[in-house]
């Protein structure tokens, strides 16, 4: 709470005009397209992270695929893990999150520009559904990402195990999968300090359709998550 309050205070001229501005796009998303939405939530994350002691570190920006039509699968950490996947990334990309997070203010209208699916994890067919289209989306070329462990670790830099359904939409779609490890993206909004804090992003290789394609998708989510796990460590101090 102490750095978005940070964050606020010293963007104060901006966050007024920012603000109507984003609600605005969440509520005629019609009207923009993709790249114009994502530049937009470029601006304001760009902003807020300066303004908010936060320092997004790169590594790995070519192996995104040059293609669209592609995955991210990075480990979850917290709220903040799509705002610094929103800097690190030059492409838009939308988001499955599930439908608890759908009404927090800031993230709400995030989720509305990038077109996000909210997934209902109690109702199996409404799941189901977001499987379908979402597998759709890619094949049509929209890039997304999912956290396949389902919920945030609550364990810093420590992994939960990936859950194998999360990657039906990538296998079906026969889509890249982009594994991408995070390092201290629980640091800007879930420790209650305004230091200076940077945030690692790390896009590993991807894992093309050949790869996996006769893999079951429970061994799929043990592979990224192994690669994960390998990048954090060498990484971590």
């Amino acid at each position: 709470m102490k750095r978005i309050l940070l964050m606020v205070f010293r963007n104060l001229l901006l966050v007024p005009f920012a603000w109507c501005r984003l609600c605005y796009h969440a509520s005629h998303t019609e009207k923009y397209s993709d790249e114009e939405q994502y530049a937009l939530l470029k601006y304001i994350t760009l902003r807020a992270n300066r303004g908010g002691n936060v320092t997004i570190d790169v590594h790995g920006s070519e192996n995104i695929p040059k293609k669209n039509g592609f995955m991210f699968f990075p480990n979850h950490q917290g709220l903040y893990d799509v705002l610094a996947i929103i800097e690190a990334t030059p492409c838009p990309f939308s988001v499955v999150a599930k439908k608890e997070i759908a009404n927090i203010p800031f993230l709400k209208q995030v989720f509305a520009c990038m077109k996000a699916y909210m997934l209902d994890r109690e109702d199996v067919r409404q799941a189901m559904q977001v499987i379908i289209d979402v597998t759709n989306e890619v094949k049509k070329g929209r890039n997304y990402l999912i956290f396949a462990e389902g919920t945030r670790s609550k364990n810093g830099n420590q992994l939960r195990d990936f859950k194998g359904g999360s990657f039906k939409s990538a296998t079906k779609a026969k889509c890249p999968i982009v594994p991408v490890a995070l390092l201290n993206a629980y640091k800007p909004f879930d420790t209650n300090t305004i230091a200076p804090v940077t945030v690692q992003v790390h896009f590993l290789k991807p894992m093309y359709y050949e790869e996996y394609k006769d893999m079951k998708t429970t061994e799929i989510a043990a592979e990224v998550k192994s690669r994960i796990e390998k990048v954090i460590r060498e990484n971590e101090s």
